[in-house]
């Protein structure tokens, strides 16, 4: 009863903040770095949902749902991945756990812009069909419209976080502790470096489009060390940074 109601708490809390990134208010409280921190508050471990939210909203910062661009909702995925990270694990999210948490929930991001499009496009029609009214109905046809459009939005992002903790919560009590160790030391290590990831991507996105490169080639070079040797995970962060830098100032001397 605890776990189902846990699940119920953070679809609710998952709805709410989707209402955020297009339908009403649009306070930002729907990006990943709150929506992530306030998941894990709610289920008690805080700790976890700014790891997660932190690197989500690094990753998803510049794909901002602007007129018709529908991008991933990442949204859905902070709230989806904390909600598995720490009730998979109740006596706290490992960085493993966190990992393996953040693939599954990344698995999701057709499903999330498939149900975004789907809502839009039933959206345009409520207000098509307020608009055909009689002149007297009109305006509280458009209210009713406009009440009914929220609750659309609400429940299409509470479904997706009903469907998506319970399946990602069973994924890993079934599946996780029978990874061996060497994936879960991988799993840790890929919590640490995708940071860096995000930064890239945020880098490609604001066209230096050098930098990025050769930050990711560190990235694997980085990944693939800290597997074979055991090195603490400052020196492969700095390891990474340093190689993106290099690369980038040695391709504009060249340029």
């Amino acid at each position: 009863m605890h776990m189902v109601m846990a699940v119920l708490g953070v679809a609710v809390l998952g709805g709410l903040l989707g209402l955020d990134r297009t339908a009403a208010g649009q306070f930002m409280v729907s990006q990943p770095i709150v929506a992530g921190p306030l998941t894990g508050w709610l289920l008690g471990d805080a700790s976890a949902g700014f790891v997660i939210g932190g690197v989500l909203e690094l990753i998803w910062l510049l794909d901002v749902p602007v007129g018709s661009f529908v991008p991933a909702n990442a949204t859905v995925g902070a709230v989806s991945a904390t909600g598995i990270a720490v009730l998979g694990m109740p006596g706290g999210a490992t960085l493993p756990v966190i990992g393996f948490s953040l693939l599954l929930t990344a698995a999701i991001g057709p499903l999330t812009i498939g149900a975004d499009s789907l809502v839009r496009t039933g959206n345009s029609k409520l207000i098509e069909k307020a608009a055909a009214s009689t002149v007297g109905d009109r305006a509280r046809a458009i209210s009713r419209a406009h009440l009914s459009g929220l609750v659309v939005f609400f429940l299409k992002s509470f479904i997706l976080c009903a469907v998506i903790v319970p399946a990602g919560v069973a994924a890993v009590l079934l599946l996780f502790d029978r990874l061996p160790g060497t994936v879960h030391r991988a799993l840790a290590l890929f919590v640490k470096l995708l940071p860096i990831v995000g930064a890239a991507l945020v880098a490609r996105k604001l066209s230096m489009k050098e930098f990025d490169r050769f930050v990711l080639m560190g990235f694997v070079i980085a990944a693939v060390f800290g597997l074979l040797i055991p090195v603490p995970s400052l020196i492969v962060l700095l390891f990474v940074v340093t190689a993106g830098w290099i690369g980038a100032k040695y391709s504009e001397h060249r340029a």
